[in-house]
């Protein structure tokens, strides 16, 4: 059997400092005019405030420009909503924000017509009110809101479609939680994704996600060296939100089925459990997670189009750089290369997929940007990266609920421990399961692995979870 592409004299590559993988086998192309990846490109694209769970965000979002198209809400719409497998398996249990404990992508999209204004794109409920809430809970019970599962999609896709008496509206967003692809009215195109952008790229991959994953690991390390004042504060803004979500859930008052912030601080409390720069990581992550996922009305700033992944790209590593007494320069640059390194795994798993990202990729990331705090070499900074992936590759995405803070939780802390024993010394230099000594190839082998191992992983998590009696 033959090797897989990316595969081929890979096992020549000792270390990083190797030349790119793609100049090994000629298949490089040379970066001239075409190569448009650039730091602020991926900054606004990668790194964006979202306001609870970005699937129901995303349902959220269609649906609400789709009514903005129709120009008015009604009190019996017709809402129908179509959507991918992941959309539809992360949406499903999990907290919708300022809807008191409610939860999934049907209250979501009811919610998006009644309130939603798509300028705000996924922090699209933010002007939510109780009597909003409310009129989105008739329309839920008078069977206003249709939901369907195209088992053929993949990614990120969501098509609302509204009909009311003033007409039907269409609203696709694809390739993109925030991503809107077109906008119809009584079957006139009112909006669609230019034509040079489709020429260029799928609306399932942007063009510069695409030649991220084309980049060598060592390359993309050295974009952060691009970062200006502009950037910085963009970065230091996600630390303000994310301990302002975290501070929210370490008081207590959540709408969470099951309260680990709680049970963790009396845990810390009984001196059960060691209170520590470790524990304090597990501490703050796990309560930014469960707020957000209890659907606390608090927005955090997402990573690779995820809310959790930019709790797990970001809380580690700030509270890291803090103990370690950094400046807001040196933890922005940190912070950088942690979301940088989050999306060089998560371009080739997909921006949604079986596997969870918040461990695999955010985790990976995170522990990235603190082997840099620490000190460390890109050979040490790679090395932190792939013992995350050692340990944590395989762990499942069973859709968005609370217990995806524990999730948070382990991977923040195994991101710190990763960081430190790469720095003492530990190093992959012999293949070790998914993980290879080359960077760029463990992350396509964890993209093998999430697309053509784990096809059929969504379709059995969903199957599993429409059994349970409270769907």
């Amino acid at each position: 059997m033959g090797l897989l592409p990316w595969k081929r004299n890979s096992r020549k590559i000792i270390t990083e400092k190797v030349c790119c993988f793609l100049k090994i086998t000629g298949l490089e192309e040379e970066k001239g005019e075409s190569w448009m990846f650039n730091l602020k490109i991926f900054l606004e694209n990668e790194v964006k405030p979202a306001l609870g769970c970005t699937e129901p965000g995303a349902v959220a979002l269609a649906v609400a420009r789709a009514r903005e198209a129709l120009g008015n809400v009604e009190d019996s719409p017709k809402i129908s909503v179509k959507v991918s497998p992941s959309i539809y398996k992360n949406g499903l249990d999990v907290g919708v924000p300022g809807a008191e404990g409610a939860r999934g992508n049907v209250l979501a999209a009811a919610l998006g017509y009644v309130c939603g204004h798509s300028e705000y794109s996924l922090e699209v409920l933010k002007d939510s009110t109780s009597e909003d809430l409310h009129r989105a809970r008739d329309i839920v019970a008078s069977g206003g809101v249709d939901l369907s599962c195209d088992y053929d999609r993949t990614g990120v896709y969501v098509e609302a479609l509204i009909s009311q008496s003033s007409g039907m509206a269409v609203c696709r967003i694809e390739g993109g939680h925030s991503r809107i692809a077109e906008v119809t009215r009584n079957g006139e195109t009112l909006f669609a994704a230019s034509s040079d952008q489709e020429e260029k790229t799928s609306p399932q991959e942007p063009e510069y996600r695409r030649e991220l994953r084309q980049m060598n690991y060592e390359d993309v390390l050295t974009l952060a060296e691009d970062l200006d004042e502009e950037d910085e504060a963009h970065l230091l803004r996600g630390v303000t939100m994310n301990l302002e979500a975290a501070a929210f859930g370490l008081e207590g008052n959540l709408e969470s089925r099951l309260h680990l912030v709680k049970h963790l601080k009396a845990l810390m409390a009984k001196h059960k459990i060691s209170d520590d720069l470790l524990a304090k990581i597990r501490l703050y992550a796990t309560a930014a997670s469960e707020a957000r996922m209890a659907g606390a009305k608090k927005p955090v700033m997402s990573s690779a189009g995820s809310g959790n992944h930019g709790i797990t790209a970001i809380l580690p590593v700030v509270l890291v750089g803090e103990a370690l007494g950094k400046s807001p320069r040196e933890v922005a640059k940190a912070l950088c290369i942690s979301h940088l390194s989050t999306s060089y795994v998560k371009a080739r798993t997909g921006i949604l997929s079986p596997i969870c990202g918040c461990a695999v990729a955010a985790g990976s990331g995170a522990a990235a940007g603190i082997a840099w705090l620490l000190g460390g070499s890109p050979e040490q900074i790679a090395g932190a990266m792939k013992l995350v992936l050692a340990n944590l590759s395989g762990l499942v995405c069973d859709g968005a609920k609370e217990s995806c803070a524990l999730k948070v939780g382990t991977a923040s802390c195994e991101a710190y421990l990763a960081a430190l024993m790469a720095l003492e010394g530990s190093t992959v230099d012999t293949p070790q399961g998914l993980v290879d000594p080359v960077m760029r190839v463990t992350a396509d082998d964890q993209g093998y692995f999430s697309t053509e191992g784990m096809k059929d992983t969504d379709r059995a998590i969903i199957r599993i979870l429409e059994t349970h009696s409270h769907y």
